[in-house]
C-alpha cells in the first residue's frame, strides 16, 4: 500500500510537509507536494491525510 498525492487536487498548502517531513516535500517550484517515501508506515502519514484540505493524499 503506497502513499500517493493527486497533483490535480494538491494546492501546495505544505501542511503534509510540516506534519510529516520524512515522507513529503515540496516540488522544485514549491507549488505541489511530492511523496518521498511512498512505503512509509509513519504515524504522521495518517495525520497528513486527515489534515489535507483538498483530500489530495491517499494510500493506494
Amino acid at each position: 500500500m503506497g502513499i500517493v498525492i493527486d497533483p490535480d487536487e494538491c494546492i501546495g498548502c505544505e501542511s503534509c510537509v510540516e506534519i510529516c517531513p520524512d515522507v513529503f516535500e515540496m516540488d522544485g517550484d514549491g507549488e505541489k507536494a511530492l511523496v518521498t517515501n511512498p512505503d512509509s508506515t509513519a504515524d504522521c502519514v495518517d495525520e497528513a491525510i486527515e489534515t489535507c484540505p483538498n483530500e489530495a493524499i491517499s494510500r493506494d
